[in-house]
C-alpha cells in the first residue's frame, strides 16, 4: 500500500509508533498526515542532507535547452568522492528546470486556462534535463534513482498538499539516491502548477527531517544584486528569520528565464523551515566540486547561510 502524506495543521504531535492501522498521524513542527496500511514503511529516523543542483548551475538560463554537462559531472564527482569519505551519507538529490522547463513553459503559456499542452510539453521538457543529469551521475558511479514527482504531486493554489514518498524512502534504505526535479503538478484551484524543486523540498524536510540542506546554484551564495550583471552586488553571508525582512528587498533576480520566483522563493521557503526546525543547517553554495564536498562533510564556510 502506499503511503500519502499531506501537510496539515494540528495543536499537538505523536510519535507514529503509537499508532493504529488506518489512523491518521502528526509529528514534526510541520504537522503531517498519512495513511498507514499493511505495507507502509516503519517510522525510521533518517540521517540525510537535501542537495539541490540549481536550474543556473547546470544549464544556461539565457539560452533554451542549453545544458552544461561539466557542471552536472562535476557534481556528480563531489558526490562520489563525500559517499566515498562517509558511506553513511544519505542523500536526496534533486535539480532545477533550468533553461529546458522554464522555457518550455513560457513560450507554450504554462498557467493559461485550459492549456494542456503546454502542460504535456513543460514536463517532457523536464524530464529530457532529468534524462541528461541521471545518465551522467550514472557514468560517474553514483546511483541515483530518478522520480518523477508529478506521477503523485498534487497542489492546491501552488503550494504542494500530497506527494507519495514511499519510494523516496525505499531508495534511502537500499543506500541509492533517490533524484527528484522540478516537474509540472496538477491543481485543485488553478488546474496546473509548477512544483519546483524548492517547494518540493520544503515539503519533505518535514517528513524526512534531513540535518542540512544544500542548494548550489551558478554563484557562491545570495546577493543583493545579480552578480552576473551588477559590479556592485555583495555576498550576503549569513540570513537568519530575524534579518530576512531586512534584506529581502535586496535579494537579486533570478538570472535569465525563471516562472517560479527563483531566489527570493528559496530564501522564502528556507527562513519558514528554520524558523520551524530550528536544528536545521541551509547553505546556498557555488557548484563547484570542493564546495559541494565540503558542505556535505562539514559547516561549508562558502556561500550563505541561512539558520535559526
Amino acid at each position: 500500500m502506499t503511503i500519502w502524506i499531506w501537510a496539515i495543521e494540528r495543536p499537538h504531535r505523536r510519535h507514529p509508533s503509537s499508532v493504529s492501522k488506518g489512523e491518521a498521524f502528526s509529528f514534526t513542527e510541520l504537522t503531517c498526515c498519512a495513511v498507514v496500511g499493511e505495507n507502509a514503511l516503519p517510522y525510521m529516523e533518517m540521517s540525510l542532507v537535501l542537495l539541490k543542483l540549481g536550474g543556473s548551475a547546470i544549464t544556461d538560463k539565457t539560452r533554451a535547452a542549453t545544458p552544461r554537462p561539466d557542471v552536472i559531472r562535476q557534481a556528480a564527482r563531489a558526490i562520489f568522492s563525500a559517499r566515498g569519505k562517509n558511506p553513511d551519507l544519505q542523500i536526496l538529490l534533486g535539480h532545477g528546470s533550468g533553461s529546458f522547463g522554464h522555457f518550455t513553459a513560457k513560450k507554450f503559456g504554462f498557467g493559461e486556462r485550459d492549456n494542456w499542452r503546454a502542460y504535456a510539453e513543460t514536463g517532457a521538457s523536464a524530464q529530457r534535463l532529468n534524462r541528461l543529469v541521471t545518465d551522467i551521475f550514472l557514468q560517474e558511479d553514483v546511483p541515483v534513482v530518478s522520480i518523477q514527482p508529478s506521477a503523485s504531486a498534487r497542489t492546491r493554489d501552488g503550494e504542494i498538499y500530497a506527494l507519495d514518498v514511499t519510494n523516496i524512502q525505499n531508495a534511502l534504505e537500499h543506500n541509492l539516491i533517490p533524484l527528484i526535479y522540478g516537474d509540472v503538478a496538477f491543481d485543485d484551484t488553478r488546474g496546473m502548477a509548477i512544483a519546483s524543486t524548492d517547494a518540493l523540498f520544503a515539503f519533505l524536510a518535514p517528513i524526512l527531517k534531513p540535518t542540512r540542506i544544500i542548494y548550489t546554484t551558478a554563484v557562491n551564495g545570495i546577493y543583493t544584486a545579480d552578480p552576473n550583471t551588477n559590479p556592485d552586488a555583495q555576498l550576503i553571508r549569513e540570513i537568519t528569520p530575524q534579518t530576512f525582512e531586512q534584506i529581502r528587498a535586496h535579494v537579486g533576480k533570478a538570472h535569465g528565464v525563471d516562472v517560479t520566483g527563483g531566489m527570493l522563493d528559496k530564501l522564502a521557503r528556507s527562513v519558514k523551515l528554520v524558523k520551524r526546525f530550528p536544528s536545521l543547517d541551509i547553505f546556498v553554495i557555488a557548484a563547484q566540486l570542493d564546495a559541494i564536498v565540503n558542505s556535505l562533510q562539514t559547516e561549508s564556510n562558502d556561500g550563505t547561510y541561512i539558520h535559526s
